[in-house]
Formats: C-alpha cells, structure tokens, sequence
C-alpha cells in the first residue's frame, strides 16, 4: 500500500490566464478530490469605483487581452442605459453589431486552431513537444495559413469598427464614435466568401471529429447539467449581442425564459468558496447543488430554437440530430458547436457590409439621466453580465461583473474531477500524457480566467520570518473577511 499523492498541474496550458489543478490520490491511487483553483487575482470591481462612466468601457476591456470587445461593448451597453438611451441609433447598433460578430469569429478561430487543434489532431496522448500550433501549421501548412489569416479578418473587423485590434474606442456611452469608410467595407467584402468557405470547411472537421470519436467524445467529462444564454425575444433564435435570459435543463425542459437583462439578479446568485478567487454561480430557485449550469457555444446551441442565419441554421439542426434533439452534454461538443458559431458570424458580417446603415453619420443618442445600469452580451465563451451604479457626479459607485468563464466554474471543476477519476485512479505511474487529458477537458470550455477572477472580503496575507539557517521564526496572517 502507498501513501496519499498530491499531484499538481501548474500552470495549466494553452489557456487564457493562469491556473492550476490539483489532484489528491488516497493510498490505493484513487482520485478522492481534484480543483481547478485560479490563482491570479484581479480587482477590478474595485478599483473602477471613482472612474467616470465615459471612462469606463475602455477601462475593463483591460481585464483581457483575448476578448477585450465583449467586455467594452457589455459596460458601454450598461452606461447606455444610465445615459438613458434604451434605443440606439441605426448605425451605431450595427457597428457595434459588426464590432462583435469580427470578436466571437477571431475568438473561435483562435481557440480552435491555435489551442485545441493540437490535441484533436495529434491525440490527447500526444508527446507534448508535438501539441502546439507550430506542430500543425508544419504538419497542414494550407489549414494553419487559413486559420491566421480568418484570425486576421475577426481583428481587422475589430480595428474597422473600435480603432484598434485590442482595447479600442469605439463604443461610447449612448452609441459609437465612428462609421465604415466605404474603401473598408469592400476591401472586407472581397475578402468575406473566401472566410465563408474556410469556415465551412473548419465546421466541418469539428463536426468530422465529433462524429468520428463518438465513444471518446460522449464519456469525456461528459455529464448532465443546466445550460443558459440570451436568446432572442419572440422566437429564441440565437442572440450574440441583445437578448433575453433563457436557462433550461439537462432534458430540455424551461427553468425560465424571457427574462430581461436587468433582472439577472433575481435569478442567479453568486457562490464563494476559500481555494479560488473564482465564484460559483447558481440558479437561486435550484440551490448551490442543483442549480449550477454552463454557458457559451454549446449551451447557446442547446438554447437557441434556431440560428437566423441559413447555413450556420442547418449546422445546427445536424448537432441537434446528434442527440435526437435533446440538449447536447458533452464537453468537447463545444468545438462543433464553437465552429457554426464562427460560420453564423461571418454570415451576419456578409449581411451587415451589405447594409448602408453602416456609413450612417446619426452616430449618438441621448437620454434622461439613470442611477443604475445592466449591459449583457454573449461573449464568445458565454453569457457576460456588466452591472454598474454612477452617482450624480458621474462616477462608479458600484460595479459588479459576471463573465463567462465564472458561469462555467463548476462545469469545469466537474470536468476535472470526471476525468481525473476516469485516467488516473488507479494508476501509479501518472504520465504528461494523462494530466494533458485533464487539460483537454479544460480547454474545451475556452476560460478565460484573467477574467473571471474575484475575491471576497480582503486578499488573505500571510507572512514568514526565517532565520540565517532556514528556520522559521515567526508567521502572521490576515484571514479573507
């Protein structure tokens, strides 16, 4: 008999931030308890307090570096609504449309190829100098050449519609600060059908993948849970920009529906726990226990009636088929469904270049002064929540930020442990091999977790006197509270 292990995988990789896991073995090498613990810590529901609202959505896209669109169009979404401006101008909506469909497709493309495609490719198994981008740009150079160069359309999009590629301006409170140039709009439009055929192509070796490795892919942490997105009110087509609350769960039945955005606090409560800076979500009327639920591509596809888009539309009756219709549990079906995604955004890009409301010059509204405001968006990991309050001097009182990847944690701490359980118990020799199974089952949900980190209470503080020879002297610590 041996002795209880603690393994540990830091930091984990091929992901946006930093984390670990850890992964307690008993004596008989069975997996009793493995955490994805976030270890970066990020304050910037404090540190906004005192900002001005107009600084604001420049300000938190500072959070990341990968997804800085979603969190600049969610607050400028909010300070709309404190500027009182329910209705934006025609121009300004699309634009910011456009701004965000160029952010999911360059995000989806990025995960997929650059992160993912290494083990889908090469095996879970794979030896790790083989799991990278360079590995499969060398192996299938016409594959990595189109997967930079759709990369490359998402943040031209991106700089055409906020001014840069990362951390832009566009967006402002009440609508946007600049139009399309009409030289822009068709060097994009001679560049959209040749996307729309890549991404076909893309979808379909997501797709290939999925219904080629079905065993793998419906018992790698693969389990029932609640899903949740924004849908589209009247018909809950699916929604990346504006819409309202839908959650379901894992049969398909409504747990609610048409809930409006500003209402999300009535319905979902945020859970701390003492080894993460990352809280847990629920749904209140479910508890801590049943109530917790996934987001992003996958929950959408299971959400959404339909996609308003035709081709992505028909990628998402055939991932609906895969399962008869039911909604779709398995973790590593988030890349099928991550590449209709990017097929139904370049479908909505091709359809607003067309659109002459996008070199309108009707750029900004105005309103009647608000206290509070909620901007919500489906960022390309999942649903984004921003709630901000600004007092009569214009300043932020209170701030609040739900993101994507803090709507997953418990589906991704799951999933670490169903795997751990599943590759490791048992086993005494642990390979690179086995823990990159682990990270697999991460890397699906595509966290961001520079985002998604918070704290309750005061950072814990710990310090340690040693003396010449090493031993300790003396210890004091501030607890979290």
């Amino acid at each position: 008999m041996g002795e209880p292990r603690l393994i540990e995988i830091s930091p984990v990789t091929r992901v946006e931030g930093h984390g670990k896991v850890t992964i307690h073995l008993d004596a008989q090498n069975r997996v009793e308890e493995a955490r994805l613990h976030i270890v970066e810590f990020r304050g910037f529901e404090r540190f906004i307090r005192g900002r001005l609202l107009w600084e604001v959505p420049v300000i938190v896209q500072r959070l990341c570096g990968i997804c800085p669109v979603s969190h600049h169009l969610a607050a400028a979404k909010a300070m709309d609504v404190i500027c009182g401006v329910d209705v934006l101008p025609p121009t300004a909506e699309k634009m910011r449309r456009l701004m965000h469909y160029g952010q999911v497709m360059q995000s989806h493309v990025l995960h997929f190829f650059h992160l993912a495609a290494p083990d889908l490719l090469f095996g879970f198994g794979a030896p790790a100098e083989q799991r990278n981008i360079f590995e499969v740009i060398r192996q299938n150079p016409e594959l990595g050449r189109r997967a930079i160069a759709m990369r490359k359309f998402g943040q031209d999009v991106i700089e055409a519609t906020a001014g840069k590629k990362i951390h832009g301006t566009g967006a402002i409170p009440g609508g946007i600060n600049r139009n399309l140039p009409i030289a822009t709009r068709d060097a994009f439009l001679g560049q959209i059908d040749d996307m729309l055929v890549w991404a076909q192509e893309a979808l379909a070796l997501a797709m290939g993948y999925t219904q080629d490795h079905a065993d793998l892919v419906g018992s790698f942490a693969a389990f029932p849970s609640n899903h949740m997105s924004l849908v589209r009110p009247g018909d809950g087509a699916l929604e990346l920009y504006d819409g309202q609350f839908r959650a379901i769960d894992s049969a398909g039945a409504t747990i609610f529906d048409g809930l409006e955005c500003r209402r999300y606090h009535e319905v979902l409560v945020e859970d701390v726990r003492s080894w993460s800076y990352m809280k847990f979500p629920f749904i209140r009327a479910l508890g801590p226990e049943a109530g917790w639920y996934r987001v992003g591509p996958l929950a959408r596809m299971n959400t959404a009636s339909h996609v308003d888009t035709p081709l992505a539309n028909a990628a998402h009756r055939d991932l609906r088929a895969h399962t008869g219709g039911a909604p779709n549990n398995t973790a590593l079906a988030n890349h099928w469904a991550r590449m209709i995604e990017v097929v139904h955004c370049l479908e909505k890009v091709r359809e607003l270049l067309h659109d002459p409301d996008l070199q309108g010059t009707d750029l900004v509204a105005k309103g009647e002064r608000r206290e509070e405001g909620i901007g919500v968006i489906e960022a390309p990991r999942g649903n984004l929540i921003h709630h901000y309050r600004v007092d009569e001097h214009d300043q932020v009182t209170y701030c609040n930020l739900i993101v994507s990847t803090t709507h997953n944690n418990e589906g991704m701490n799951r999933a670490v442990k169903d795997v751990a359980s599943r590759y490791l118990s048992g086993q005494e020799r642990i390979t690179e091999g086995m823990l990159n199974h682990i990270e697999v089952a991460i890397r699906a949900y595509d966290p961001c977790l520079s985002c998604a980190t918070h704290a309750l209470g005061q950072m814990p503080l710990q310090v340690e006197l040693f003396d010449a020879a090493g031993h300790l002297v003396d210890s004091r610590r501030r607890s979290v509270g």
